[in-house]
Parts: structure tokens; sequence; C-alpha cells
């Protein structure tokens, strides 16, 4: 009756350490750590994959309007673009800091121009900016985006930053008072739209950004800021007022005092804009 017992009690003793060897042996730490990286690594990939979606799609856009870039054979694509308006202007006329031009477009495409150029390597200016700055920036083969503030926002406003941030020749800002959306310039082209989804968009800058066949006067130039003359992070502020009658006609010839990026005066304007034409 002992020697029975005391087996049953060996057989349980048995079963008890059997069962605690088992659960000892399951490695629930090791488990919960490899859920935790891959969960976390699911986590990662999701979130490249939502952030990186907008310039993959903006990488979509450009390779769907890589036919308009330009070639010796078509110097500018942009006149196969609908609704693009041309003008010829003349360049390398400066006028001071402290003087204004009384433009004839809106926002202005070429004509007399500050001294100084904005700062166009891709900037998104958060502020309107001093148009006789941008307009010089023109001169150098930039594409400005401009935008209405009160008429494009959240996901269209994203939209257009994702064509400029980081690209060389390229700026974008508000411009209080626009009559469209948005309105692209170039020296002596613009395209106004009303929607940031229109391929135009990418077509247009295509065509002109740093375009190397002679569209605009000054191939090649810098589009880097000027050191104590121009602040990306504090630029001079656009003026909303109309011109007063101090200000600079189209035609004008340059101020003496005002020189040109290599310390020349500017070179004067031999005649008046022509009048713009829609391309066909």
């Amino acid at each position: 009756m002992a020697n029975g017992t005391t087996r049953k009690k060996g057989s349980a003793v048995k079963a008890a350490r059997g069962s605690v060897v088992s659960k000892k042996g399951t490695p629930w730490g090791t488990i919960i750590a490899v859920v935790a990286i891959v969960a976390l690594a699911a986590s990662v990939i999701v979130y490249y994959m939502v952030q990186s979606a907008p310039k993959r799609e903006q990488e979509d856009r450009e390779a769907a309007a890589a036919s308009f870039a330009p070639t010796a054979q078509d110097p500018d694509p942009s006149k196969r673009i609908p609704g693009v308006v041309t003008a010829n202007y003349t360049g390398s006329v400066h006028v001071l800091p402290t003087e204004r031009v009384a433009y004839d477009k809106t926002p202005p495409f070429g004509g007399p121009h500050d001294q100084t150029w904005a700062t166009c390597t891709g900037v998104v200016y958060p502020t309107a900016v001093r148009t006789e700055n941008m307009v010089h920036s023109l001169e150098h083969g930039t594409v400005w985006i401009a935008y209405n503030p009160q008429q494009v926002t959240g996901d269209a406003l994203n939209l257009l930053s994702v064509r400029v941030k980081g690209k060389p020749y390229t700026m974008m800002s508000p411009y209080p008072g626009l009559d469209k959306p948005i309105s692209l310039q170039s020296w002596g082209h613009q395209l106004k739209l009303d929607d940031a989804n229109d391929a135009r968009i990418d077509e247009f800058i295509a065509a002109l950004r740093a375009n190397p066949n002679g569209v605009y006067p000054e191939v090649g130039a810098s589009c880097d800021a000027v050191p104590g003359q121009f602040d990306p992070d504090n630029p001079p502020p656009f003026d909303p007022s109309k011109p007063g009658p101090d200000a600079k006609p189209m035609d004008y010839k340059g101020s003496t005092a005002a020189q040109g990026e290599q310390g020349m005066p500017s070179a004067p304007a031999s005649s008046a804009p022509a009048s713009p034409t829609p391309t066909k």
C-alpha cells in the first residue's frame, strides 16, 4: 500500500516537474520581442509609404511631362502648352531697393527689377515677397509659382510645394489679390490656372526651368542667396499698394546707382516690351 502510494506521489511529482520545465521552455520574452520588432518594422514601412507618397506621385507627374523638356530642335516647348501667354522683355534693367516698378502684368513676368534677385533654390516662401526681387530671379531662368492664399490651402498648397521644395531654379510664394488661384511665371512666359492637379504645371516647369536655349536673358546665372543683400528667411515684403507716380515705367532705362551682379552698371533697355500674346 505504501509502495503504491509512493509510486503515485512520485509520478505526480514528475508530472509537476515536467509541467514546470515545459513552462520554462517557452521563450515568451523572445516571442514578445520579435512581435514588437515586426510591429515596429511594419509601422516604419507604413510611415515611409505615407510620407513618400507625395514625392513618388510628383515623380510620376514629372515623368509624364518629360516630353516638354527643351531640345535644340524644340527650344521652347511651352509653345505647345495651352494657355501660356508670352511677351518680349529686355533684361538687365535694374532699380534700387527703394524703388518700385509699374508692372504691366500681375504677377509680372519680365521688365525692370531690383538689382538683387530673390533666392530661387527651391524655396517655398511662406509670405509674399517684394515683386521686384522675384522678377530678377526669372531673368536667371527660374520658374515662380505664385498662388492666391485665400484660394489655395491644405492639400492644394502641399501639391504645389512638392513641385518646388529643393528643386533648383524654382520658387513659390503667396501673391495676395491674384485673379486666379495659381499663376506660373518664367521670363517672358505666364500660365494662370485654377487647379493644383493641372498637368500643365509640370509641363510648364519642364519646358522653362533653366531652359538652356536662351528663352531668358542670363543663362547659367546663380540662384543662391546674395550674402548681405537678400535673406530668404527674412525677405523684403510684398507691397500690395498700387505703385505711385514715382514708380518706374516698363520702358525704364535703369537707375544709375543700381549695379549689376558683377558690380557693373545696368545695361539700358533698348525698347518697350511687346504686348503679350497667348500661345496657340
